[in-house]
């Protein structure tokens, strides 16, 4: 396999894009893939999605995926599993004893265990500099403490959207895209919040990729409420199907007739 494949650096982290280095790679495979101060692993993100040439400048994409993840390597990933539960533990006390006002919420340590991240959420800054070289020595270790956002932590544990598949941010998304009203609006969809909101309670991410395909396919369609003149005569649309492109329309004697315009 050649190309630019999408990693997501250990088990929660970004999706990056790295070349494949001529290795037979499916979604869901364990590899260990370069990084700025050596070796990590990561899991190769859905392939279907992957749309490296939108990210030509990405400076992983110069990297490479080392291997595929042996057994002894899996073995050291679980037991990085099991000793970012202890940091986590131990992170979630010491921010008890400072007072500090913030939200842990994972804690992840790298493959050769030089670095423990730390994500929390808070309402605003939070000086945590105490609390860094408090964790250091503790740890014996690099500390980073990353603030993240309600829609990084969902992407974080994970789920299901109201949709029944897994969430997009978790599934492949590498980046968060503007969402607004406009776009439900443009899907005909109600504007009613918990409709349109994900597990985060922010708007849907799919709303921003699916609009330029709402646009495109409604264009020469007449809107919702709109009042047109048919072969049949004059009448309200009263609802429009962009798919179908057609429009369902309600003339003046009350009958409903399905315009399709091509």
């Amino acid at each position: 396999m050649e190309g630019l494949i999408p990693v997501r650096l250990r088990d929660s982290g970004q999706i990056l894009l790295y070349q494949a280095n001529n290795l037979c790679l499916k979604e869901g495979d364990y590899v260990i893939i370069e990084l700025d101060r050596g070796l990590d692993y990561g899991k190769v993100a859905s392939l279907h999605h992957a749309k490296p040439e939108a990210h030509p400048k990405d400076k992983e994409a110069s990297k490479k995926i080392i291997r595929m993840v042996s057994e002894n390597d899996l073995k050291q990933i679980c037991e990085n599993r099991f000793k970012s539960k202890e940091a986590f533990a131990n992170c979630l006390k010491k921010i008890e004893e400072h007072k500090l006002a913030m939200k842990l919420v994972q804690a992840e340590y790298s493959f050769d265990r030089s670095k423990i991240m730390f994500y929390f959420t808070a309402e605003g800054r939070v000086d945590f500099r105490s609390l860094v070289k408090e964790l250091a020595k503790v740890f014996k270790a690099r500390i980073e403490l990353r603030q993240i956002g309600v829609r990084d932590e969902a992407r974080l544990f994970g789920g299901y959207g109201s949709c029944g598949r897994e969430l997009c941010c978790a599934k492949f998304l590498r980046d968060f895209e503007p969402v607004t009203i406009k776009m439900a609006k443009e899907e005909g969809l109600s504007l009613n919040p918990p409709k349109i909101s994900g597990l985060c309670g922010r708007l849907m991410c799919c709303l921003s990729f699916e609009y330029e395909t709402y646009k495109t396919l409604a264009k020469g369609l007449p809107r919702e409420g709109e009042h047109v003149h048919i072969q049949q005569g004059k009448g309200k649309v009263i609802g429009v199907n962009v798919f179908k492109r057609s429009a369902t329309v309600e003339l003046e004697d009350g009958t409903h007739v399905v315009e399709v315009y091509k």
